[in-house]
Formats: structure tokens, C-alpha cells, sequence
């Protein structure tokens, strides 16, 4: 049936009456073919391909992001990720055998991936077409069924897959929803069988709590200070070019920019040198009429970061333009150690960077925080890449560089503690909303009295020999 078709018939139901019959043909136990899963991706790759333009321009709207770092983030990885999928999901959706001991021959064991049933995927507004697609694609795969809540701080976005996205995918089987928290809030009080959130710490244990109702598995994708440790034999330049790249891209609204510099008390004011002449080279003098530069997504946040920017002194930047919601790309040094800039994520264009007299002190101060969500560590020295992949817990460690680990398809991408719980990306967005399920199969012959009452010792000693 033509999907526009289908968006016609439904179009005059209530959002709360097609929930429900969402939840009635789940709990039914409606079940996805590999055919129709494989029509759903496709779905998704047509909608990227058919809107990308306009795409852009809403991430333009929203956030003033450049078309190349747009269609980077936005349309690119949404298609590598998708097509990954589509190629493997016939070889996912296999069920894999496992050993089976003499003690449950003659028999056979596999795990055989499941659907969760009815997922609800709450977006947010950094990467806002990101972080919708790639879920939804995965939830698609895996056979679920899915509702989908958009953000409402990024409305360009919102508004334009609110009015398509339904267009390109089974509208019996996916719901797309707009609205603020008190939209998000009534979802939340429903019945799902997977939650996948992303966004803030806060709001994600608010998330937790609501799924606690129902026991409802969750993927919450989080953020954190993840830090940036420059140790003593980093050449400066390429450590200052990555940084700068991974904190100002976006205007430093991404969830694994690197949020604090760590840098030898030596080293301080020489690295501060190399990351002026890094912001001189990818912004030119005046960053607020750089092409490549962004925007703070709302006045909200533009306020708080003025308010995080009173701490310590600005080595760097400092300009503002609430008429635009434009921060330059901004350097403090000289904090306090209680400076909120040093406790609160930023989420935006600003880089503190703090001295460390021994390597030591530099790894207590990030282990005496929360779980970052990655972090970074550039030096040559084989022995502190070890030890500080061994020593400190984070969702990823990339080392010498930033943010990369996104576009490897083989790594999960997710948080612990604090960062997030659960992964995506690859084949970890299928598995996220799957579940494995153990399947024993037994013959009716062979049945063995060991197993059985009355119990003797020589049943005792057989069944130790049987299950050791």
C-alpha cells in the first residue's frame, strides 16, 4: 500500500487513539517480516535523500550549523548507519547456536533475537535528525513497533520530520510526535517495552524513574565533562587543532566534546598559545562571521552559558551577541576550584583549561568525579594510554584525538554511571532494542531417571559428573 495512502486513512485519528491501537497490535503480537523491516530502512534512507536539503537548512534555522558539518552528522552518518544495518540484518536476525551439554542432550540451544515490542525513542535537539533515525532505524530492524518524540527546542527540525517522517515508514507501526515535557511527560505515564532516551543527566533520571513503573528496559544516552588530558610529550599543535575541532564544533553543542583541558602547570599558557593560533585558523579573526561557526540553539541556554563564563579569566574570546545567540569560541583559564564551568556540563562553546603538577593529580581529579561520558588523552607514552584506559571508568577512551570513536561502526557508543546505561551504533542499535532469547529444544526420547526423585548416591555422583 502506498505510505501516503496510509498517512490519509489515519490522519483524522486521534494521536491517543492510534497509541492505543499501536498497543493493541503489539500485544496481539504483530509480527515483522524481514521483508517489511528491510522496507522500513529504506524508508528512512528516502527520507534523507528526498529532505536532505531541507535538512540542512533546518539545522541552519535551528543551530547555524554549516551544510558540510550538517550534512556530516546529519545526513551522512544517518546513511552509513542505516545501510550498515540493512547489509547485516538478515545475518543479525539468524539464531545462534550454542553449546549444548550431555546433560540437556539430546537436545539443541540457540539465541534468537526478539523484538521488544512497542519502543518510545525521545530525541533531542543538538543533533536532532541523528539521534531520531538512527534509533528509529534500529528499532524498525529489530521488528519493534515505535514512537517517536521530537524536541521541541529545535522546531525547524521537528517541524519538518513531523510533517514527512510518517510519509516514508509504516504509519500503523511508527507515531511521530511533537510537543514540549508535558508531552513527554504523558508518554512517559503509558506502557512501553523500550525506552531509548537522549539528553541530559537530569532528565534522564527522570526517564529511569517513569520506566521503573513498568520494569520498561532503557538506553539513556547521556552527557558529562569528559576530559582532555594533555600530558607533557604532546606536540601542542595537532593536540590544540583536535581540540578546537571537537569543542566548537556545533558551538560545543555535543554531548562528547571534550569539556575541560587537563595540561602540565608548565605547559599551560604555551598550549593556550597553540589553541588562539587553531581558533585563529578555523574561524579567522572574527569567528561571528565564520561560515563554519554556530549558534546557541535558544536564549535559555545562551543565559547560562553567560553565567558559566564569570569564573576564572578569559584567555581567549569572551565575545558575545545575545541578538544572535553567538558566543566565540571562548578559553578560560585561572578557575577556582569550586568554578561551576568545572561541575556542570557546558554544552557549549567554552574550553576550561586547568594545570596539573604530576600525572597523578590529573587522573584523581577525573576520578573524583562523575563517569565521563569519553575521554581523551594524548601523549606518546604507551604506559599512561594503559593506565588510563585501565584507571578511569568512561563510556570510550579515544587516544590523541576527539570524538572519532563515532564513526567507527564496530564500537558501541554509550555512557556508564552517570553518561548513560546501554549502547548504540551499529550492531549495538539493533541489539538495543532486541532481545535475546534462550531457546532450548529437547527430544522426547532419551530420558534419562537420573534427573529424577528419588534421589541415591550414585545419582549424586552422575549428576556431578554430568554438570561439572
Amino acid at each position: 500500500m502506498n505510505p501516503m495512502t496510509i498517512k490519509t486513512e489515519t490522519a483524522a485519528i486521534t494521536p491517543e487513539a492510534r497509541l492505543e491501537k499501536l498497543r493493541k497490535a503489539v500485544d496481539e503480537g504483530a509480527h515483522r517480516t524481514l521483508s517489511w523491516r528491510l522496507a522500513q530502512l529504506d524508508g528512512v534512507l528516502r527520507f534523507v535523500s528526498d529532505h536532505e536539503d531541507a535538512m540542512l537548512a533546518a539545522l541552519k534555522a535551528d543551530l547555524g550549523r554549516c551544510a558540510t558539518e550538517a550534512r556530516v552528522a546529519d545526513t551522512l552518518m544517518v546513511r552509513s548507519e542505516v545501510r550498515l544495518i540493512r547489509r547485516n540484518l538478515r545475518r543479525w536476525l539468524q539464531p545462534r547456536r550454542v553449546h549444548t551439554p550431555i546433560a540437556a542432550q539430546p537436545g539443541k540451544s540457540w539465541v534468537q533475537q526478539e523484538p521488544f515490542g512497542l519502543a518510545l525513542i525521545l530525541g533531542t535537539w543538538n543533533y536532532p535528525f541523528q539521534q531520531i533515525l538512527i534509533p528509529l532505524a534500529g528499532a524498525l530492524a529489530a521488528g519493534n513497533a515505535a514512537v517517536v518524540k521530537l524536541s521541541e527546542v529545535a522546531p525547524h527540525s521537528a517541524s519538518l520530520m513531523a510533517r514527512y517522517l510518517e510519509h516514508y515508514v509504516d504509519p500503523t507501526s511508527v507515531i511521530v510526535f511533537t510537543g514540549g515535557p508535558e508531552t513527554a511527560s504523558r508518554l512517559l505515564g503509558c506502557r512501553f517495552d523500550k525506552i531509548f532516551y537522549t539528553g541530559s543527566s537530569r532528565v534522564g533520571r527522570i526517564v529511569m524513574k517513569a520506566a521503573a513503573e513498568n520494569l520498561t528496559p532503557v538506553t539513556l544516552e547521556l552527557g558529562g565533562k569528559n576530559p582532555a588530558i594533555v600530558a607533557s610529550d604532546a606536540p601542542l599543535e595537532v593536540t590544540a587543532r583536535r581540540i578546537v575541532w571537537g569543542r566548537f564544533m556545533n558551538a560545543g553543542q555535543i554531548c562528547v566534546a571534550p569539556d575541560y583541558v587537563l595540561v602540565p602547570e608548565h605547559m599551560r599558557l604555551a598550549l593556550i598559545d597553540s589553541l588562539r593560533r587553531a581558533i585563529l585558523r578555523f574561524y579567522g579573526p572574527d569567528p561571528h562571521r565564520s561560515e563554519s561557526y554556530g549558534r546557541i540553539v535558544n536564549e535559555q541556554h545562551f543565559s547560562r552559558l553567560l553565567a558559566l563564563m564569570r569564573d576564572g579569566r578569559v584567555a581567549i574570546g569572551g565575545n558575545t551577541d545575545a541578538t544572535d545567540r553567538y558566543i566565540a569560541p571562548t578559553v578560560l583559564t585561572d578557575l577556582p576550584a569550586g568554578a561551576a564551568v568545572l561541575q556542570e556540563e557546558i554544552f557549549g562553546p567554552i574550553l576550561p583549561v586547568v594545570g596539573y603538577q604530576t600525572i597523578e593529580e590529573a587522573l584523581a581529579f577525573i576520578r573524583a568525579r562523575p563517569k565521563p561520558l569519553a575521554l581523551y588523552l594524548f601523549t606518546k607514552n604507551r604506559s599512561l594510554q594503559r593506565r588510563s584506559i585501565r584507571d578511569i571508568s568512561s563510556g570510550s577512551v579515544v587516544i590523541n584525538d576527539v570524538i572519532v570513536n563515532q564513526i567507527v561502526p564496530g564500537l558501541p557508543f554509550g555512557g556508564v554511571g552517570n553518561s548513560g546505561m546501554g549502547a548504540f551504533h551499529g550492531r549495538y542499535t539493533f541489539d538495543a532494542f532486541s532481545h535475546s532469547k534462550a531457546v532450548v529444544h529437547r527430544e522426547l526420547w532419551g530420558d534419562l531417571d537420573v534427573r529424577y526423585p528419588p534421589f541415591s548416591n550414585r545419582k549424586d555422583r552422575l549428576l556431578q559428573w554430568l554438570l561439572s
